[in-house]
């Protein structure tokens, strides 16, 4: 079967690459930036030409959060009319489409954990434009019968690439003090078991198209945390792999979100709950004899802190 990857170079692209490796029986093409523009309409119908694919994993985003404010138009050429593009391809070839959002589309005025099917308020330009990304596919996919579509939103993703955690530990090798935002909430997510997730909804132990519930899934692993209490977890975990820091955790300092003005404006709350997946996934497939689907509800939503403190440990061990 034929997969195709976009964003083949970033932290979520990069881990679909290491986990489709191990499906032997499929024929992958992985795109990167430089070998598809995804601003170019016509570029994203060639590569989905000579694709042919069944599978189209859509890994790429245009993500700079506060340059969004000013580049308006790449954000939504990429984050909103690329994915329409693709959407389209799998209703007219009855493939499969998996799409990443974000808990950016939310304003954060919620209390509780975000539902999929909660109003979208987002904020910025950044939010906005993925939240048109997600329209456009749902439409696409209302006007045919072919073809069935996740669109999986999640945060703070972290993995092989520039990341929160990694300025983290930069940075505590370069000052003694650190100053940390602590009003704002989410969870943290590896971008291997994103991809690992992705996989499990849409394919069968025999590297088969599973068939799945079109529509709109959270997908965080469990548990919540501020953006200080996540650089906290990592120094303490820097420290326990035997790491020599400058920083120690008691030095960091929380301060407010408006203590730290920004460009582009960030939801107080990015909370989403994940029963909608869990479920899904957790549901009896008579045609998939993985064992997977029996330890869904226990094992597939580990708490974020087990793989961050794995995350840094491996780190320290490069």
């Amino acid at each position: 079967m034929n997969v195709l990857v976009f964003g083949a170079a970033g932290q979520l692209g990069k881990a679909f690459h290491a986990l489709l490796r191990e499906h032997k029986n499929l024929n992958v093409l992985y795109v990167t930036r430089t070998e598809c523009d995804l601003g170019d309409p016509e570029a994203i119908a060639r590569v989905l030409k000579q694709s042919q694919a069944k599978l189209i994993i859509n890994a790429a985003a245009y993500t700079a959060v506060d340059k969004a404010e000013t580049e308006t138009e790449s954000a939504y050429a990429v984050n909103a009319r690329a994915p329409e593009l693709m959407a389209k391809y799998a209703t007219q070839h009855d493939a499969t489409f998996l799409h990443y959002s974000t808990d950016y589309v939310f304003d954060g005025s919620k209390s509780d954990f975000y539902l999929e099917d909660d109003v979208c308020n987002p904020l910025g330009v950044y939010g906005k434009s993925k939240r048109a990304g997600e329209v456009a596919i749902q439409k696409a996919f209302e006007k045919s019968k072919l073809g069935q579509y996740a669109i999986l939103r999640t945060s703070w993703v972290y993995g092989d690439g520039g990341n929160f955690i990694r300025t983290i530990l930069r940075l505590a090798k370069e000052r003694k003090e650190l100053k940390v935002i602590n009003d704002q909430y989410g969870v943290p997510t590896h971008a291997n078991w994103l991809a690992c997730i992705s996989l499990e909804l849409c394919l069968d132990s025999d590297s088969q198209i599973k068939t799945f519930p079109s529509g709109i899934y959270h997908a965080v692993p469990s548990g919540e945390i501020t953006w200080y209490g996540l650089a906290c977890q990592v120094i303490d975990s820097a420290i326990e792999a035997g790491e020599t820091l400058k920083l120690k955790p008691e030095a960091i300092q929380p301060i407010l979100a408006t203590d730290y003005p920004l460009p582009a404006p960030r939801p107080q709350n990015s909370r989403m709950g994940t029963q909608k997946l869990r479920t899904v996934l957790a549901a009896k497939n008579p045609n998939d004899s993985s064992s997977y689907n029996e330890i869904a509800q226990i094992s597939a939503f580990p708490d974020w802190r087990k793989m961050v403190q794995k995350y840094v440990k491996d780190l320290s061990a490069k």
